[in-house]
Parts: structure tokens; C-alpha cells; sequence
């Protein structure tokens, strides 16, 4: 049922993630006018410079305050001090200690069992791509149009960590790569019902590393096993993860949806950025059963930070996501209806260069892009639909 507000944990983060995550709430707070939407807005800080300062990634009780919200947005996380990052004590490398920001991304994935990451890679029209650091128009936009579906809580990221030893001797350390299924059938189902959803190809395609790694060859497995007996519809296909590299940029129109696991997942993700026209572009969720957590996928960017030059194009496609996800969980019309509209109104920015950052060859302001997705966002709603907002 639709509620009478949603109530939204927003993460800032560190460096550029403020910034980006103002742009959003601008396009959320027109969201808001237009639509009669309501908000609940809670900020909590967070990331390396909080810990730089309190000895921790954000306040105590920020873990309940995430699984109590509707919906949680993070900006990104990762903080520098003279060029290096910031490490939580005793300040050796991961898994001694680790990034600070990792409570709010990986912790919460696990913590909140936000099992399915889901990224898009969409190319919009007029968007060009960087290559050889030369922008070039390498495809056509109606070429680009896949979801790629990363185990979010096991593989190599789990921290399951091992010291290793030889004669007694400590000699190095190993990460143990899992594959469970509970968590592969679910993810699975996740992909094949994404399928079915998008009703497009109807093809899911398995990305791993099943001739080599064993926890993978299960993982392949497992998937033919549910999408056979439970997905006769669907169109099964598999690609060994290191030709999929190649694939996904050589022939990007014959994916669909792309199932895989967790390292598998981050690695192709960033990689399919390169076809949508950069970091920029690229959001994401991180989904469970009951909850979500939205982000765009890029860093912290610390030498951008304050400078209001990055796209912030990524974290307003995270926000549609986030109301794409709510509208369908809620049952909620009006906000299934303002995602369908603000995705018209990115693609209509960009398809007319309104407002064009030097990711993309421009010299216009993060501020300019939020104002343009803004207004065309606001054009597409009758003049007496909207209210004004303190």
C-alpha cells in the first residue's frame, strides 16, 4: 500500500558524495512538488572523515536506523589525508583493518542482507564514450540496454581470511571464494524474474569462472538447475568472466540480464561503465527482500571534492532506481510514474546536451546538470499538480 511518507536514510559520505547526493534531494524535493510524494528525509554522517574524527564509521545506533528506513541512498565513502586513504585502526591493510567506509557499503550489504546488486548499463542517446582518451560515439544508444545481477554477500568478499603457513612459518594469507546455495538460487531467481520483468530478450546469461574456480562451477550449476526447471522461459546463456571483458564491449546488444558472482560482478560493472558513457552514468542498488540501499557506483573522487565539476547524473539515476523499487514494493502509483518521468528527462538533458560536464567534454557544473534534469523533470507535470515545498 502506499504510504503517507517514506523515510529515506541518506549516507553522504565522503568527498564528492555530499555534493552529488545534494543534487539528488534537489531532483527528490521536485519529485515532491510535482507529484504530491512525501519524503522523510534523515541524514547520517559518515565514512573516513567521521572515523578521522569519532574513531568510528558513523554514530552508534546508524545500523538500526538503515534497516528502520524505507529506503536508504548513499553518496560514496573513502576519505584521504596527504594523498592516502584512510584506513580503520591499527592501520595495516585489509583485513587487519579496512577502508574506513565499509560499514556503510559492504556491512550494510551483509547486515541488511541486500543480497542482489543490481546495475544497469544503458547508453543514452548523445552520450559518447572515452576511449583512448577520445570521446567517440562508438555505439548506437538503442545497442546498450543490459542489467548486470552481482552476488552481493559471499565470493571473495566475505573477509573469510586465512593465514597461511609452511613449516610453521607464516608465508601469506588467502581469502577463501564461496558459493552457497541458498544464496546462488536466490540471485538466480532474482535474475531470471528480472528477465521476465524487463520482457525484452528473455535471456539470462551466467558470467564466472566455472573452469576454473570450483566455488563457480557450482555456481553455473546451481543457475542451470533453476533457470531450467523453474525458468522455462527464459533463455539461458554462459560466458567464462574474462572473455565476457571483451564481449560486453566487442557485442554489448546481446545481453540482457547478466547473473553473476560477487568480484565477477564488481569487475564487469565498472567495465559495462565504459559503454554507458563513464562513471558518471553508472548507478546501482543493492536489493533485498525487505530493503534497498541505492548508490552510484563511482568514488569518492577526493581531488573533486568542493568543487561542484563531477556529473551527477549516476546518483540521480540511483534516486530513479530507488523510486522504481518503492513504487513497485508499495504499490505506489505516483511514484512509479515520476521514475518513468525522470528517466524521460535524463535521457532528454542529455539527448540535447543541456548541460554537459567534462566528463563528457563540457565545462558545465554539476549544479547545472541537476537544474536542467530538474526542469525538464517538472515540464512533464500539469502546472496545478505541483506544490510548493519549504
Amino acid at each position: 500500500m502506499p504510504k503517507d511518507s517514506y523515510h529515506i536514510v541518506v549516507l553522504p559520505g565522503d568527498g564528492i558524495g555530499p555534493e552529488v547526493i545534494s543534487h539528488a534531494q534537489r531532483i527528490l524535493r521536485a519529485v515532491e512538488s510535482a507529484s504530491g510524494v512525501n519524503f522523510d528525509f534523515e541524514e547520517i554522517p559518515c565514512g573516513g572523515h567521521y572515523y578521522l574524527k569519532h574513531e568510528k564509521e558513523w554514530p552508534d545506533g546508524s545500523l538500526d536506523r538503515c534497516r528502520a528506513a524505507d529506503a536508504i541512498l548513499l553518496g560514496a565513502v573513502g576519505h584521504q589525508v596527504d594523498g592516502k586513504d584512510v584506513f580503520t585502526k591499527p592501520g595495516r591493510p585489509y583485513p587487519t583493518s579496512r577502508l574506513a567506509g565499509y560499514a556503510q557499503v559492504i556491512g550494510n550489504r551483509q547486515n541488511l542482507d541486500l543480497y542482489a546488486n543490481v546495475r544497469p548499463i544503458r547508453l543514452y542517446p548523445s552520450v559518447k564514450t572515452k576511449i583512448s582518451n577520445q570521446f567517440k560515439e562508438v555505439w548506437n544508444a538503442d545497442m546498450i540496454d543490459y542489467v548486470i545481477v552481482r552476488e552481493n554477500t559471499e565470493g571473495a568478499y566475505t573477509s573469510e581470511t586465512v593465514d597461511l603457513e609452511e613449516n610453521g612459518k607464516f608465508v601469506g594469507r588467502g581469502t577463501m571464494i564461496r558459493a552457497t546455495r541458498k544464496a546462488t538460487e536466490r540471485i538466480v531467481r532474482f535474475a531470471c524474474n528480472l528477465a521476465r520483468d524487463r520482457n525484452q530478450e528473455k535471456r539470462v546469461t551466467c558470467c564466472d569462472k566455472a573452469n576454473v574456480i570450483g566455488a563457480h562451477s557450482f555456481f553455473r550449476e546451481i543457475f542451470t538447475e533453476i533457470a531450467s526447471n523453474e525458468f522455462p522461459d527464459i533463455e539461458r546463456d554462459y560466458a567464462y568472466f574474462d572473455a565476457f571483458c571483451q564481449w560486453q564491449l566487442r557485442s554489448p546488444e546481446n545481453y540482457d540480464v547478466v547473473v553473476t558472482t560477487n568480484l565477477v560482478g564488481d569487475v564487469i560493472s565498472d567495465n559495462g561503465a565504459i559503454a554507458q558513457g563513464g562513471l558518471g552514468f553508472a548507478a546501482g542498488g543493492n536489493i533485498g527482500n525487505d530493503r534497498a540501499m541505492f548508490e552510484p557506483i563511482h568514488g569518492s573522487a577526493p581531488k573533486y571534492t568542493g568543487m561542484n565539476k563531477v556529473n551527477p547524473t549516476a546518483c540521480i539515476l540511483a534516486c530513479n532506481m530507488m523510486l522504481e523499487w518503492l513504487g513497485d514494493k508499495h504499490g505506489d502509483p505516483a511514484l512509479t510514474e515520476a521514475s518513468k518521468r525522470l528517466d524521460e528527462s535524463v535521457a532528454e538533458v542529455w539527448a540535447l546536451q543541456k548541460a554537459v560536464t567534462y566528463d563528457q567534454g563540457g565545462s558545465a557544473k554539476g549544479s547545472d546538470v541537476a537544474e536542467a534534469i530538474e526542469e525538464a523533470f517538472l515540464s512533464r507535470y500539469p502546472v496545478s499538480n505541483t506544490k510548493s515545498k519549504s
